[in-house]
């Protein structure tokens, strides 16, 4: 029997300050990074998918980027505002 399937992991990149588009406020933004990776025996092997999303942490809209996009706001960043990134697991 082999046992393979999908697992979501959600790495926190940066926290941004963006004018949000749903609530219009200045307030701080999460940028994340979702992967999907293929799994044989519960072990990782490769990804599968990769999108970017912010979410805003006043009115908890979140929106996907373009991976353009975000590789830039992440340049933007300072080293100290977003550290090292922090991973996360995603059930799906």
């Amino acid at each position: 029997m082999i046992i393979f399937g999908t697992r979501g992991y959600a790495y926190q990149l940066a926290m941004l300050t963006l004018v949000c588009g749903n609530c219009g406020n200045p307030a701080a933004h999460a940028l994340r990074k979702y992967v999907t990776k293929f799994t044989l025996f519960f072990v990782p092997l490769f990804p599968i998918s990769t999108k970017y999303r912010t979410q805003c942490t006043f009115c908890g809209l979140e929106q996907q980027l373009p991976r353009e996009q975000a590789e830039g706001m992440l340049a933007q960043a300072s080293p100290a505002a977003g550290g090292s990134a922090h991973q996360q697991h995603v059930q799906g």
